[in-house]
């Protein structure tokens, strides 16, 4: 009998970031952005939450090995994420604004490209704060 199970992996990484357009002007920004635009940066305490879907293996009971999941999320997010400035540090936000909406997208796409396992469905809950969370896909 076939059964699908979710499981989850949760994980905590502290970044720097700075939201701004470069199209608008320094009142724009202001306007939009708010205390989110401070040209110092500001950082905030992420919480993120990997969760996988799929058919269990009749094998050996997982849906995904854990560890091995675990191991990816350090390996292709926390190593390039946790204590970093991700306007500066992290490729994919030199030219893509790092929004909470952003972040959970460039995670999802380096974990699928990392567990190359297009049966499972991969979903991204990134807390930004303890009220406010975005996930990916919706």
């Amino acid at each position: 009998m076939k059964r699908k199970v979710a499981v989850y992996r949760l994980e905590h990484f502290n970044a720097a970031h700075r939201l701004h357009n470069p199209e608008w002007d320094a009142e724009t920004n202001q306007k939009v952005f708010g205390k989110c635009n401070n040209p110092h940066f500001h950082g905030h305490n992420y919480n993120l939450e990997v969760r996988l879907a799929g058919e269990v293996d009749p094998r050996t009971g997982y849906v995904y090995d854990m560890k091995i999941l675990s191991d990816l999320i350090k390996e292709h997010v926390l190593d390039h994420f946790d204590h970093k400035n991700l306007n500066i540090e992290v490729p994919e936000f030199q030219d893509l604004n790092p929004t909470a909406e952003n972040i959970a997208w460039v995670i999802f796409e380096r974990l699928e490209k990392a567990l190359a396992r297009p049966e499972l469905e991969l979903k991204i809950r990134l807390y930004e704060t303890e009220r406010n969370y975005v996930e990916y896909p919706a």
